[in-house]
């Protein structure tokens, strides 16, 4: 075999040919590169314009139209900016950041958990109708949130909730695409003889979830409330069409009436706490990812080998 393949590369040499061998690591190495630059430009595209916003964080509302955007100022006003967006308006932006935890705690824990539930419960239970409830759900993950607004808003209207934190809360309860991974995840998650088991010894159906299925689940349940935490961190549109109240806007919201109100000719121009708010709404974000990381990944690498 030996000999066969030094043969071969001599006659790829005497023939002006290279190797099949050497071929093969310089396309292994050309691509190679070209990954590198495209993940290169895939960061640069992700962290500039966070760069941005941290390095204009710092600067004074003058010094945001004397400098370049991306080169720091001669004054230094992080924390002065952060003090003032903290104070401004009588502390409006700590009643924001209230209601966004708000919205998120209920709403989005709310739905991880109805998912969680609808998810073992059609993976694990035969009952008539599951593939009707499967097409549904598809067809949920489908329809865009936005399409479905102004009905939502004429429904609740109809029921009095509008201009309420009710009219925020129970539409991010329903999450479609949530349950449908939970659905694929608990299919192989939880095993049958598992849940088996624990009937025989005598455990309810809520029982044998939450203590035996949901530890199992646990993973695949982080990986939803990330995505869940982050679409309703970040829900702008729905707010806006159910809410009047500035004491229940969130965070969303409440950054874009001060961006307007520093835009119009009368208003006081707050561009420097619009970029310093901005700042500080997306750290809870990037803490939550970095606090749950470990579970994230496990989630999505479950299933992916076989013993």
């Amino acid at each position: 075999m030996a000999l066969t393949s030094a043969a071969t590369r001599t006659a790829a040499r005497a023939a002006g040919r290279r190797p099949p061998r050497v071929r093969r690591r310089a396309t292994r190495r050309r691509g190679s590169v070209t990954l590198t630059v495209l993940t290169g430009l895939v960061l640069i595209y992700a962290l500039l314009p966070l760069a941005w916003l941290l390095i204009n964080a710092t600067k004074t509302q003058q010094g945001l139209f004397d400098s370049f955007g991306l080169a720091l100022a001669e004054d230094f006003a992080l924390f002065d900016n952060i003090a003032d967006t903290l104070a401004y308006d009588d502390g409006i932006f700590l009643r924001w950041l209230l209601n966004t935890l708000l919205y998120v705690c209920v709403g989005a824990g709310g739905a991880t958990l109805l998912a969680a539930l609808a998810g073992y419960g059609l993976a694990k239970y035969d009952f008539r109708g599951r593939k009707a409830i499967f097409a549904v759900v598809i067809g949920a993950v489908a329809i865009p949130g936005t399409a479905l607004a102004v009905p939502t808003f004429l429904m609740f209207s109809r029921l009095g909730l509008t201009n309420t934190p009710w009219a925020v809360v129970i539409p991010s309860l329903v999450s479609p695409f949530g349950l449908y991974l939970m659905w694929i995840f608990a299919a192989d998650a939880v095993p049958d003889e598992l849940i088996e088991a624990a009937r025989v010894d005598g455990a309810g159906e809520f029982r044998t979830f939450f203590s035996v299925s949901a530890p199992l689940l646990a993973p695949g349940m982080v990986t939803v409330l990330l995505f869940n935490v982050v679409a309703t961190w970040n829900n702008y549109f729905l707010p806006l069409i159910m809410l009047k109240n500035p004491d229940w806007y969130p965070l969303t919201i409440g950054l874009k009436t001060w961006s307007q109100q520093a835009g119009t000719a009368g208003g006081e121009a707050v561009f420097h706490l619009v970029i310093t708010g901005s700042l500080l709404t997306i750290v809870p974000l990037i803490a939550a990812f970095l606090l749950l990381q470990r579970y994230w990944q496990s989630g999505l690498a479950t299933g992916s080998v076989k013993e």
